[in-house]
């Protein structure tokens, strides 16, 4: 319950100091959204996108899953959370960016990596298994499991996903036609460095100025 007040407490902060403030944001979101960019990150409690990239209310819209994972098109008519956020995001807000953001230390890689199952797993390893493939891949390189595996296996899922917003056929429209850029982002939580993934050099590198000028 303690918890559960601070939560409570800290509301009411919002609502005085942030939402009631003169020149609040929320005057004209109240109305409506436009947000520019859509961000997929992890679930992790350590790598809020929000927090990570100072987004003020209203600038990115957020999806959050297990190892930040974009599932392939699969127009099945069942449960698609991701692919019907991405769908809104691309077809209703028009967003000009998506960003798949990884981080370091990610429990559902290394879960993956560890090819942890457990009776009380009903959902996790089927929802891990888009990545089962990249996992292979990584440990075709490091033949043991080790902190460069997971942060290889990491990397290369976000690389992954990547490949898999191409496959809905709305995305690749709008990137072919130059509307819309994917990037693929990673924070490194041990030293808290953002990382992007270079189409030329097929690295990820330290984010600076030159990446902005490069992207526009």
């Amino acid at each position: 319950m303690k918890e559960i007040r601070k939560f409570i407490n800290g509301f009411k902060n919002f609502r005085d100091e942030y939402y009631f403030r003169e020149n609040s944001p929320f005057l004209e979101l109240q109305k409506h959204q436009n947000p520019s960019t859509m961000v997929i990150a992890c679930s992790d409690s350590r790598t809020d996108p929000s927090l990570i990239l100072q987004c003020e209310p209203g600038e990115i819209f957020v999806v959050r899953n297990i190892a930040n994972i974009v599932p392939p098109y699969e127009p099945d008519s069942k449960h698609h959370g991701v692919s019907s956020a991405l769908e809104y995001a691309v077809k209703f807000l028009k967003v000009q960016n998506i960003m798949i953001l990884g981080h370091s230390s990610c429990g559902g890689i290394k879960s993956l990596m560890e090819n942890k199952i457990s009776d009380e797993d009903e959902f996790i390893s089927m929802w891990l298994s888009i990545l089962s493939s990249v996992r292979d891949k990584v440990f075709a390189q490091y033949p043991t499991l080790s902190v460069e595996a997971c942060t290889a296996c990491e990397m290369a899922g976000i690389l992954h996903s990547m490949n898999n917003l191409l496959s809905f056929p709305w995305v690749a429209e709008q990137v072919k036609n130059g509307n819309l850029e994917i990037h693929g982002w990673y924070f490194d939580l041990k030293d808290g460095q953002l990382l992007s993934y270079n189409d030329e050099s097929h690295l990820f590198e330290p984010l600076t100025l030159s990446y902005l000028n490069v992207k526009g």
